[in-house]
């Protein structure tokens, strides 16, 4: 049985149901947990996924040198849920889980996770860029899109009764195509029939970040109430940021952990922990910290602890640290880490 935007108004929906706000609890805005990223034409069986990741080949997977697939899926229940429970013993308490349409959504899954682990979870809806989108999508209207999203968000998604609890996360590229500019005006409809926040994933380019504020503006959404996330891999200049966020979005730096300049997707040098500290220091410092949220996006195995990363407690036990000693406040970190997540998790 479906339910009405007055039920879900002011509390967060979560994929074990609606809870209280203040039950959130410190939350990762950004993590994939049951997932499958690789593109479409590397899922196959006939494809070769690579081998096995061990200690031996783990780094050089990570920096590119040895092609693995298999790295960029997780399906097992067992080792999520290990992984998850390991995050609520670092001390966090909730996750935002953004495998959308095209990353091979697990709701039922995520569910015995959430029940297992003890770690609430907010699931996301929608699709991802129009390279994982299916071929049918192409000749589907704003109207089609929205009515999805609504009912992902109010009655269950992907064929299940588990409902999403934010839109996103929504892919763009850059240069932006038509399906998905048609996609995100459907969100941003969904979004003033839901009252469900929006995440957004950015082409790589610095300045599509800015062209997605824009378009919310021109298409009559809520600014405060969309993410844009991978600012860490997007954003290298105070200047564009800080127009950015001028703009009113929020500001989703979503890489912590990763700490090496390396990053195959692009041609740029990635920014360590402590540089990301700095930036939102600089956001900060122009009076936007409620436009800060922060995350790992766990979206690759050789980043879970059982394959030899730092696993979804990073965060709290090695960057709050940091944090504190470059001068955050309790009161900047609560916010960052509880109190926005609580803003923008709640249905409006």
């Amino acid at each position: 049985m479906g339910l009405t935007r007055e039920d879900i108004k002011g509390r967060v929906q979560t994929v074990l149901g609606l809870i209280d706000p203040a039950a959130l609890g410190t939350t990762l805005m950004h993590e994939h947990i049951l997932w499958d990223i690789r593109p479409p034409a590397l899922r196959g069986a006939e494809v070769d996924q690579g081998p096995e990741i061990d200690l031996c080949n783990c780094w050089k997977i990570n920096y590119g040198q040895i092609k693995a697939p298999r790295n960029s899926i997780l399906s097992c229940e067992a080792t999520a849920s290990r992984e998850i429970a390991a995050l609520r013993a670092a001390g966090g308490r909730s996750v935002v889980e953004l495998s959308c349409g095209g990353l091979a959504p697990d709701p039922a899954g995520l569910a015995r996770v959430s029940s297992s682990s003890g770690v609430q979870i907010v699931m996301g809806c929608g699709h991802y860029v129009d390279e994982y989108q299916d071929p049918a999508n192409a000749a589907r209207g704003v109207e089609d899109f929205a009515a999805e999203i609504v009912s992902q968000v109010l009655e269950g998604a992907w064929g299940t009764d588990v409902r999403a609890g934010i839109i996103g996360e929504i892919g763009c590229q850059a240069p932006w195509t038509a399906l998905e500019q048609r996609v995100m005006a459907g969100a941003l409809l969904a979004q003033a029939a839901t009252g469900a926040a929006v995440n957004v994933h950015p082409g790589r380019d610095p300045d599509q970040p800015q062209q997605v504020a824009d378009f919310v503006r021109a298409h009559g959404g809520d600014a405060g109430r969309v993410i844009i996330s991978h600012i860490d891999r997007t954003i290298f200049d105070e200047t564009r940021l800080l127009r950015l966020a001028d703009s009113g979005v929020v500001i989703e730096f979503d890489l912590f952990g990763r700490e090496a300049a390396y990053y195959g997707l692009s041609d740029i040098d990635m920014p360590n922990d402590a540089t990301r500290l700095a930036l939102i220091r600089t956001l900060i410092g122009h009076g936007h910290l409620e436009r800060v949220v922060i995350s790992h996006d766990i979206c690759s195995r050789t980043r879970l602890s059982s394959f030899g990363g730092h696993g979804y407690g990073h965060i709290f036990s090695n960057v709050l640290p940091m944090m504190r000693r470059r001068g955050f406040s309790q009161a900047e970190i609560d916010a960052i880490l509880v109190g926005n997540p609580r803003r923008l998790l709640t249905i409006a």
